[in-house]
C-alpha cells in the first residue's frame, strides 16, 4: 500500500517536520510505503510526482494552514491538524488502511465539510486566522529589521524625528523595508480568505486588506489596521464561500474562480469598507484626535492612561495612530512630553512579551520563548507590531495585559517629565540622546513591562492546558500535551526571523503611514502662486494678513470667513513659533475652500514669541476646512518638524531668489 501525506503548521517550523518524521516513522513500523511532501518555512519540500498522487491509495493532509487539494480529486483524502500528525501518526495510516476515509470531489464539499469527525478538535477560525497570520509574519521581520538596521546605522537625531539622510544607501534600505510593510495587511487577509474560500478567495481579501490599511478610501488618514486586514480577510473569504456555492451553468463553470467570484467579492468586500465600515471609523478616529488635543493641561494622568492604552491596544493600528500623530503633532509645537508618554508606551508591549515568553516556561512552549528573543529586540527599536503574533494568537488575555503595561508606564513617564524630541519611541530614542530625563524613561518601560509580564503570567493558561480551539467553543479536549503542538504553532510565526523595528517607524509617518493620508508631500497644497519672498509686515499680525490675502487671492480662504480668528486663537493657545527662526501658524475654518498652505520670507524678522526667542523668518500658514476628515494640518505639521530641522535646509530656503527654487526646494518636505 502506498500513502502520501503533506505535513504543514502555521509558520512552517518545528511542528511541520515533527509530523513528517513520525508519519515516516509510522509508515515504516506498519509497512506501508509512506513519502511525506513538507510545505514549510523554506517552500515545498520532497513533492509530489504526477505518478505518485497515480500511484497513491490515499493521501494524508496534516495541517494548520491551507493547503491546495485539487491534484488529489478521486483520491481518498484525511484533512486533518498537524498536532494529530505528531501525536496519532499510526492511527491516521490504520484509518487509510481500513478505508475509513471520504473520496476527495472537487468543489464538492468545503475544507470544513471534508474534515468531517475531526472537526471539533480544531476550530475553522482559529486555522483561518493562523494561515493569514502565518503568510503575514515574513513581511513584518523584513521590513522590521530592515527599518531597524536603517535606523541604527543612518539615523540622525533631529527634534522633529529620527531622519535618514536622502540618497544615502540607509534611506534606500529603509525604503525597501518600508515596502515590505505595506504588504503586511493585504497579506493577511488574503491568505485568511484563502483559507476560508481557497484560491478564489486570495484576490479579494488581498483587495479588502489593502482598502482596509488605506484609510484615503473612506477619508481617514489612519486606515484600519491589521484589525481591518483580519475583518476584511474574513468577510472576503465567506463572501466568496457563498458565491462559490452558487448553482450555475456548467458553461460557466470554468470562469468561476478566476473571473466571476474574484471580482464580485472583491466589489462587494471593497463596497462594505468604504461606503459601511470605513466612514464611521473615519469620524470616530477625527473625534479622537479632537477630543485628546482638548484634554492638554485638564488631566494630566488621565491623558497619560488614554494615550498609553490607544497606543496598545492594536499596535500600529489606527488607534494607535491617532495618538501617535497627537504626539507628533505636539513636538512641532514645543510640547515634548506627550511624545515622552508615547515613547514609553510604544516599547512596553514586544519588551513584555519578550521577556513574559523568554521567561516563562508553563506559559510558553519552547518555540515561543525562542521567539520572545526577537520580540524583545524589537521593542528596543520602539517597534510595537512585535507584539502583534502573540496579541492575534490570545488576544482576549494578551491585549488587555499589554494596555494596563503601557498605561503604568505612561503615567510613570508623565510623573517623572519625560520628555521625546524625536518622532519615535523605544529605548533606541534615549540612547541616541532624544529623551529627557532618561532615567525616569527607563524606570517607565521597566514597571510598565514587569506589570504586563505579572498580568500575561496570571491570566495565559499552562501550554499544556492549551487546545487547538482556544478561540472558539465547543471544542473537545485533546489527549494530554497534543494542544501543545497547535499552541506552539500559533506563536511560532515570530520564530521564524521575527524582527520588526518599524512598529515605530510604519507608525511615525513612514511608507505605509503616508500612504494612508491623502497629503504625500508638501507641494500637494503648495504652489508658486502661494510662494511670498518678500513679506513686508514687520508685526505677527500685518504678517498674517498679508499672507491670508494670498490665500484669498488663489481662491483657497473666503475673504468674509473667519480664518483670522482661526489663527489667533490657536496663537493665543500658544506660539506657533517653533525657534530656529521658523513660524507655523494654522488652523480650521469654514472659510478654507481647500487644504492650503502659504510659504513667506520676512528676512529682516517678525516677533513670533518663538521658544527660543528668535524672530520668525520662515513662516508657513497652514489652512484646513473645518469638516476636513483628514486633519491634514497635523500631516504638514509633522512633515515639516522633521525637514526643518535641517541646517542647510533651512539656510537654502533663506538664500532662495525666485519662487521656482523655493518650490522646488519645499518638493523635498515629505
Amino acid at each position: 500500500m502506498k500513502i502520501l501525506a503533506i505535513t504543514s503548521c502555521p509558520n512552517g517550523i518545528a511542528h511541520t517536520y515533527m509530523a513528517a518524521e513520525n508519519l515516516q516513522k509510522a509508515g515504516a513500523k506498519l509497512g506501508v510505503e509512506l513519502k511525506v511532501e513538507t510545505q514549510g518555512s523554506i517552500g515545498v519540500e520532497n513533492q509530489f510526482t504526477e505518478q505518485d498522487i497515480r500511484e497513491a491509495d490515499g493521501i494524508i493532509i496534516a495541517a494548520d494552514k491551507t493547503v491546495v487539494k485539487d491534484r488529489f480529486v478521486g483520491k481518498k483524502l484525511l484533512v486533518v491538524g498537524v498536532q494529530d500528525g505528531i501525536r496519532r501518526p499510526e492511527e491516521l495510516i490504520q484509518r487509510m488502511i481500513k478505508g475509513d476515509v471520504p473520496v476527495y470531489q472537487a468543489q464538492s464539499k468545503s475544507a470544513e465539510d471534508m474534515t468531517g469527525e475531526n472537526k471539533p478538535k480544531q476550530n475553522p477560525i482559529y486555522r483561518h486566522l493562523m494561515n493569514g497570520v502565518s503568510y503575514m509574519v515574513p513581511f513584518i521581520v523584513i521590513g522590521g529589521l530592515l527599518i531597524a538596521i536603517a535606523l541604527t546605522m543612518g539615523g540622525v537625531k533631529t527634534p522633529g524625528g529620527l531622519v535618514i539622510p536622502e540618497g544615502s544607501i540607509w534611506k534606500t534600505i529603509e525604503s525597501i523595508g518600508a515596502a515590505a510593510f505595506t504588504f503586511m495587511v493585504p497579506i493577511l487577509a488574503g491568505f485568511i480568505a484563502m483559507s476560508i474560500a481557497d484560491r478564489p478567495g486570495l484576490a479579494p481579501g488581498m483587495v479588502g486588506g489593502f482598502i482596509a490599511a488605506s484609510g484615503s478610501f473612506y477619508g481617514s488618514e489612519a486606515g484600519a489596521g491589521f484589525i481591518g486586514g483580519i475583518i476584511a480577510g474574513f468577510l472576503a473569504g465567506y463572501v466568496a464561500l457563498a458565491i462559490k456555492r452558487i448553482k450555475v451553468p456548467r458553461s460557466l463553470q470554468p470562469i468561476m474562480p478566476i473571473i466571476v467570484i474574484p471580482v464580485l467579492a472583491s466589489l462587494v468586500v471593497g463596497l462594505i469598507f468604504v461606503f459601511v465600515i470605513g466612514a464611521p471609523v473615519a469620524d470616530l478616529f477625527e473625534a479622537l484626535t479632537v477630543w485628546l488635543a482638548g484634554m492638554q493641561g485638564t488631566s494630566s494622568i488621565l491623558l497619560a492612561l488614554i494615550l498609553g492604552a490607544m497606543i496598545s491596544f492594536d499596535m500600529g493600528g489606527p488607534v494607535n495612530k491617532v495618538a501617535f500623530l497627537f504626539g507628533s503633532a505636539m513636538i512641532g509645537e514645543g510640547n515634548y512630553e506627550i511624545m515622552g508618554q508615547i515613547a514609553v508606551a510604544i516599547c512596553v508591549p514586544p519588551i513584555a512579551m519578550g521577556l513574559a515568553a523568554m521567561l516563562n516556561k508553563k506559559k510558553f512552549t519552547p518555540a515561543e520563548r525562542e521567539a520572545g528573543k526577537a520580540t524583545f529586540t524589537m521593542g528596543l527599536f520602539g517597534i510595537t507590531e512585535g507584539a502583534i503574533p502573540f496579541a492575534a494568537q490570545d488576544p482576549l488575555r494578551v491585549i488587555p495585559s499589554i494596555m494596563v503595561g503601557s498605561m503604568t508606564g505612561s503615567v510613570i513617564a508623565m510623573f517623572g517629565s519625560v520628555g521625546d524630541s524625536v518622532a519615535h519611541g523605544g529605548p533606541i530614542v534615549a540612547v541616541l540622546g532624544a529623551v529627557d530625563h532618561v532615567l525616569m524613561f527607563f524606570l517607565a518601560v521597566i514597571v510598565g513591562a514587569a506589570v504586563s509580564v505579572i498580568m500575561v503570567s496570571l491570566l495565559k493558561k499552562d501550554v499544556s492546558a492549551v487546545t487547538p480551539a482556544v478561540v472558539g467553543a465547543g471544542a473537545k479536549e485533546d489527549p494530554a500535551g497534543a494542544g501543545e503542538a497547535s499552541a506552539l504553532d500559533a506563536a511560532e510565526p515570530l520564530a521564524a526571523d521575527s524582527a520588526e523595528v518599524a512598529p515605530t517607524v510604519m507608525n511615525n509617518g513612514t511608507a505605509t503611514e503616508a500612504s494612508a493620508i491623502r497629503v504625500e508631500k508638501l507641494t500637494d497644497i503648495v504652489s508658486p502662486d502661494l510662494i511670498n519672498l518678500n513679506l513686508v509686515g514687520t508685526t505677527q499680525d500685518a504678517v498674517i494678513d498679508e499672507m491670508i490675502a494670498v490665500l484669498e487671492r488663489n481662491g483657497a480662504v473666503r475673504a468674509d470667513g473667519d480664518f483670522k480668528q482661526a489663527i489667533l486663537a490657536r496663537e493665543q493657545e500658544s506660539s506657533t513659533g517653533i525657534g530656529m527662526n521658523i513660524a507655523i501658524p494654522h488652523g480650521k475654518s469654514d472659510a478654507v475652500l481647500k487644504p492650503s498652505v502659504v510659504f513667506g520670507i520676512q528676512q529682516d524678522g517678525v516677533d513670533w514669541k518663538s521658544l527660543d526667542g528668535s524672530e520668525a523668518k520662515l513662516i508657513f500658514m497652514i489652512a484646513v476646512p473645518r469638516n476636513s476628515k483628514q486633519n491634514a494640518h497635523l500631516k504638514v505639521l509633522q512633515m515639516l518638524s522633521r525637514k526643518l530641522m535641517d541646517d542647510d535646509f533651512r539656510e537654502a530656503l533663506l538664500a532662495v531668489t525666485t519662487k521656482e527654487e523655493a518650490y522646488q526646494l519645499l518638493d523635498q518636505v515629505h
